[in-house]
């Protein structure tokens, strides 16, 4: 019953904590069993001193050494009870550790393993929510779930063999009645298991919403679309809400009918005590041990069921973790990235199976070269460096390097080898030398600054605290251009030979883009670079310039070529000049 073998073997250290908890909880069972026995010794003394005067029974009711000794041995019960309950808890603390860091850490190697392109697999917010709530719901399966699922199956054996030398029929119907609680709960597992699953597809999708609206906020707000994703995040709660609701109430009507039996198969073990007390089977200290340990044969199964719930939800979670666990894995490329040319032949690719993004695209990026890739926007060209970093794999055709297969060339040595600077560079919540020695960390600071002063914001830094300015996370307290400058800076340290720029210069400051265009060209001389980019200004003097439209790949040569070739490059070549041309002239007026 919930006892998923594949979930305890991923976390072997979990099992030994797990039976050191039943063992203590079976000691305490066993420290109850003589406190109640010590009880009603002396309560069935008491009720023979006032039912029958000559028993032997009534010359010990005021004997104090009889109640010292009762004392004596309860208190030290009670001490063997405290002791056992302190262990078990952090036995089911020790448990719960176990499994919180084996998974995560699974989890987390997994998505290293999947690399760059997990996100064709899982979202970002379903990989957060599995590997923070959906672990924690398992906190409760292995810390009091599976050690009470064991004692619950031992506690009314153990109360049976002690009571069957009392009242064996007493002990044997009460044996009887325990079973009716798991059954009860395999019943309902049928049912929660989808109530469960489709709560945690809507606990997901709330989650998916909420990020998405988070991270879009802004744009939003910019264009007065905030009340309607509101209203998108409301619908998606109200379902989450109904389901939540539907949840509650099951795990409510299970419980009450769960209390209902123990109380009930408490009550008929009693009443068949009593008869035999009526019948002269027993006595009378027999019969009040009997009633005193009646419920003690049921609150170990009704414990358990009060954690079968939270132990579902974690079941349910558990199906969301293995989904994630066993995604297919591209093969590990051990292959390392070579000194050759970078080639694509024949590739294609798309996002969703549908619409093919780029369409047998063959091109060679030559090692030791200024290389561009130019385009309007949506015509594929960061998706050629999306491929290049492997973030997307799913492609048809080849792409290789030197000899050697892009896909069999492992991650490692990829990023020893590519930088990549992308539009939106991450900068993280710290210190400015913290983002720096990322990318080299035996760095020295005179390094750290030589790479600063190269992106022309050494100044600046040197203003606001140098190497320990604050950054806040994505760098939000700073402009587009500085974070820009900052993540190059960050690049120039990493010191590979291939450098990609894709859009780097885009959506920042006239004069950060100057500066960066002239780094570029500059470390050109020197590197293997790749430039991706929408502005043909900026690849006047590439090496090589490819030209895509519409995921197609319609032109190549250098700059003088594809000019005179009269084609899509000087079409557009010619148009931006013409508006480069009459922005200059507007500001000449403005200056005036």
């Amino acid at each position: 019953m919930m006892i998923n073998k594949r979930l305890i073997a991923l976390v072997p250290e979990s099992r030994k904590y797990i039976t050191a908890n039943v063992v203590s909880q079976w000691v305490s069972l066993a420290a109850n069993v003589v406190i109640m026995g010590e009880v009603a010794f002396l309560l069935g003394n008491a009720g023979a001193y006032f039912f029958d005067h000559k028993s032997e029974a009534a010359d010990r009711a005021f004997d104090a050494n009889v109640y010292f000794t009762a004392a004596s041995i309860c208190l030290i019960m009670l001490i063997i009870k405290a002791i056992c309950t302190y262990l078990s808890s952090r036995f089911s603390y020790k448990s719960s550790k176990a499994v919180k860091k084996t998974l995560r850490q699974m989890i987390y190697d997994k998505i290293l393993r999947l690399g760059a392109s997990y996100t064709e697999n899982a979202s970002t917010a379903e990989v957060v929510q599995v590997s923070v709530e959906g672990v924690d719901q398992l906190e409760t399966y292995f810390g009091s779930y599976l050690p009470q699922f064991f004692y619950a199956t031992l506690a009314p054996l153990t109360l049976f063999i002690v009571l069957s030398f009392v009242d064996i029929w007493s002990a044997l119907v009460l044996l009887i009645c325990v079973p009716m609680i798991p059954m009860t709960i395999i019943v309902i597992q049928k049912w929660a298991k989808k109530l469960l699953s489709k709560y945690w597809g809507q606990y997901t999708a709330l989650g998916d919403t909420f990020l998405e609206n988070l991270q879009g906020l802004t744009t939003a707000k910019i264009y007065g679309a905030d009340d309607y994703k509101h209203r998108e995040l409301n619908t998606q709660s109200e379902h989450f809400r109904k389901i939540t609701m539907k949840v509650l109430t099951m795990q409510l009507n299970s419980v009450t009918i769960m209390d209902f039996i123990a109380y009930g198969g408490a009550a008929v073990g009693m009443i068949v005590a009593l008869v035999g007390y009526s019948s002269g089977r027993n006595t009378f200290t027999d019969t009040l041990f009997i009633m005193l340990l009646s419920a003690d044969f049921f609150i170990p199964m009704r414990i358990l069921g009060s954690f079968f719930h939270v132990a579902m939800n974690g079941m349910a979670a558990t199906d969301k973790i293995f989904k994630l666990l066993d995604l297919e894995e591209e093969k590990s490329g051990r292959e390392e990235f070579g000194r050759g040319d970078i080639e694509f032949s024949d590739v294609t690719f798309s996002y969703d199976g549908d619409r093919n993004v780029l369409n047998n695209i063959s091109m060679k990026l030559k090692r030791g070269s200024f290389t561009a890739v130019v385009g309007e926007s949506g015509s594929g060209k960061s998706t050629l460096a999306g491929l290049i970093m492997k973030r997307n794999s799913s492609y048809s055709g080849s792409i290789t390097v030197g000899k050697t297969a892009l896909a069999d060339i492992s991650e490692k040595s990829l990023y020893e080898n590519v930088t990549y600077v992308g539009i939106n560079a991450y900068l993280f919540g710290g210190t400015l030398r913290e983002n720096l020695l990322m990318a080299k960390p035996d760095a020295t600071d005179e390094e750290l600054n030589r790479a600063l002063h190269r992106v022309n914001i050494l100044e600046f830094t040197n203003q606001n605290g140098g190497l320990d300015m604050k950054i806040l996370e994505r760098g939000e307290n700073l402009s587009g251009g500085q974070c820009q400058r900052i993540a190059i800076a960050r690049a120039l340290l990493h010191d590979t030979d291939i450098y990609i720029f894709d859009e780097a210069t885009s959506n920042i400051d006239v004069e950060s883009e100057s500066d960066i265009l002239s780094l570029i060209h500059e470390m050109a001389k020197s590197k293997t670079v790749i430039l991706i980019t929408h502005r043909l200004a900026n690849v006047i003097n590439a090496d090589r310039i490819y030209v895509l439209c519409e995921g197609k790949l319609v032109e190549s040569g250098n700059h003088e070529e594809l000019v005179n070739q009269n084609g899509t490059y000087a079409s557009l070549y010619k148009t931006q000049s013409e508006l480069e041309n009459i922005r200059r002239e507007d500001a000449h007026e403005e200056e005036k």
